[in-house]
């Protein structure tokens, strides 16, 4: 088959292109961002031509184009016009999820680390396809597992159907799509009836604990879930922690990861792993080897500062981030600097936006960066709100990224689900200036 895929860039199309290619199909793409970004390494890799302009398409090809083009985009009324077959991004996932025995990781956070680490012991063992959401995709017909990451944003999860379903945690997000936390509870709730061999959960989560499911095996850090990490220690130089499986050891892991969220993730894998048959010393070794996903706490050392490029976009990842910086980090100064996404998540998480960013010492923000709302639809919201709160803030742009020129012997921490390359590379080419 034949795939147009709009908006090729972004995150999950970049993957979901990589996926449709492996699998024998023609797959093409097109998208307004002309500079080079991360997502499309494994499109170059494949070859798949990414186009900045109409061009000719056969009337046989299936279109799918990413929410951040809305359907006043030129080329989506061009599509429109040649009366090509549209489908839906979420629609085409849920149709390879039929195809395989399919792990689908959810949460509010943490699904994209978890997926990668699940995906990186299959893939060394059992064999597995993979949908991770930092660009990263693979698929053989050969393999029978698929281990893909699963948004709840707009509800897309539904279209999926797990064999087993993985949740990380719930928290309130996507305000701008369900009205209260008890709406998202429940529609996490459906997600997982939907699983046909299991359903692994965090016990330690309230709100999972809301959703009341019979059959459920759960982990965590307390003693009453069905797998749990005990003698958890937090070091400069990772995490350790010993698993206990229905209340006996199954051994000590040793993880190059940082934050206790981090083990929570692992304790999914190790989780879903062992269901599948795979040994915990098996597990255990290859964990060790583990890199993280892209935009995932990935540093770069700069004469005397590291740089840390992270995905987090909602207060309580900015808060792990910060943490798990300052687990690795802890006789230096901690600076942050967050780019908001979206109006709506601004609006209703100000507060803990301050919060989270006061963990660290400087605190600096950009103006909001949103492809799917608009100013207009929120006309009292801007960054100011968050700003208000910081205690050592102060606000920044690509012009005067120079801020950070004060900084030595420090941390700085990049994070946003927009783009931050530009800033980073901005300051870098004038911190390398000034030393030289």
């Amino acid at each position: 088959m034949k795939y147009y895929c709009i908006g090729i860039k972004g995150s999950g199309m970049s993957t979901l292109a990589q996926i449709l290619y492996d699998l024998g199909n023609e797959v093409i793409g097109y998208d307004d961002v002309v500079d080079y970004k991360f997502t499309e390494d494994g499109l170059r890799k494949r070859h798949i031509p990414i186009y900045h302009s109409a061009h000719d398409l056969p009337s046989d090809i299936i279109v799918t184009y990413s929410a951040a083009f809305s359907p006043d985009h030129k080329e989506i009324k061009r599509i429109n016009d040649l009366g090509l077959k549209v489908k839906k991004y979420h629609d085409i996932l849920g149709d390879l999820t039929k195809q395989f025995e399919s792990i689908c990781v959810c949460g509010t956070h943490g699904k994209t680390t978890t997926s990668t680490l699940i995906s990186h012991v299959l893939g060394n063992t059992l064999g597995c396809n993979y949908f991770i959401g930092d660009g990263s995709g693979f698929a053989s017909k050969n393999n029978n597992l698929f281990v893909i990451e699963s948004c709840e944003y707009n509800r897309h999860f539904l279209a999926y159907h797990p064999t087993y379903s993985i949740i990380t945690n719930i928290e309130l997000e996507h305000t701008e799509v369900y009205k209260d936390i008890d709406e998202i509870i429940a529609t996490f709730k459906e997600f997982a009836l939907k699983s046909t061999k299991g359903i692994i959960a965090c016990g330690d989560d309230l709100n999972i604990r809301k959703l009341n499911l019979d059959e459920i095996f759960y982990y965590g850090f307390n003693d009453t879930n069905d797998i749990y990490a005990k003698n958890v220690k937090l070091t400069s130089s990772g995490s350790q922690f010993e698993v206990i499986l229905n209340n006996e050891s199954i051994g000590n892991f040793d993880l190059p990861l940082f934050g206790e969220h981090m083990v929570l993730n692992t304790l999914a894998c190790i989780a879903i792993c062992i269901k599948l048959g795979i040994k915990p010393d098996t597990i255990c070794k290859l964990l060790k080897t583990f890199h993280n996903a892209k935009r995932r706490f990935h540093e770069e050392v700069l004469d005397d500062v590291i740089i840390i490029d992270d995905y987090a976009h909602h207060p309580t990842e900015i808060e792990v981030t910060l943490k798990s910086a300052r687990q690795k980090y802890p006789n230096k100064k901690i600076v942050a600097l967050f780019k908001p996404n979206t109006y709506s998540r601004t609006k209703d998480f100000y507060n803990e936006f301050a919060s989270a960013l006061n963990i660290a010492d400087y605190q600096f923000l950009t103006e909001i960066d949103c492809n799917r709302e608009t100013q207009e639809e929120y006309p009292n919201v801007s960054s100011k709100l968050i700003f208000d709160n910081l205690k050592n803030g102060e606000m920044i742009d690509e012009e005067s990224v120079d801020k950070l020129l004060q900084f030595k012997d420090s941390v700085i921490v990049f994070m946003s689900c927009a783009s931050v390359s530009h800033l980073i590379e901005n300051y870098k080419s004038k911190k390398t200036k000034v030393n030289s």
